[in-house]
C-alpha cells in the first residue's frame, strides 16, 4: 500500500512525461482500482501487455524520480514550512 501511495505522488508530478495510453492505464489502475482482466477488455489489449505498461510505467516515473528528485524535494520543503509563519507558509505551498 506504501508503493501504491509514493507512485501516485510520483504520478502526479511526472504524468506529463508518459503518454496518453500510460497514463489512462496507470489511473485505471490505481485511481479507478480496476483489474488487469478490466483494463484489457476495456482497451482490446491482452492481460499481459497491461501488465508490461503497468510494470514500465512504475520504473519510468522511478527514474524520474531518481534523476530529478521532484517529490523528495517538495517534502522536504513541506517540514520546513512548519516552522514558517502562516502567511509565508500558504505562499510557499502555492509554489509547490
Amino acid at each position: 500500500m506504501e508503493e501504491q501511495l509514493y507512485l501516485t505522488h510520483l504520478y502526479d508530478y511526472y504524468k506529463e512525461l508518459l503518454t496518453e495510453k500510460q497514463k489512462n492505464y496507470f489511473e485505471e489502475y490505481y485511481f479507478n482500482n480496476l483489474s488487469l482482466s478490466e483494463i484489457s477488455e476495456n482497451y482490446g489489449v491482452s492481460r499481459n501487455a497491461v501488465h508490461k505498461q503497468l510494470k514500465e510505467i512504475e520504473n519510468k516515473l522511478m527514474e524520474y524520480e531518481e534523476k530529478l528528485n521532484l517529490y523528495s524535494k517538495a517534502e522536504k520543503i513541506k517540514k520546513i514550512l512548519v516552522n514558517i509563519d502562516e502567511e509565508t507558509k500558504f505562499e510557499i505551498e502555492n509554489l509547490i
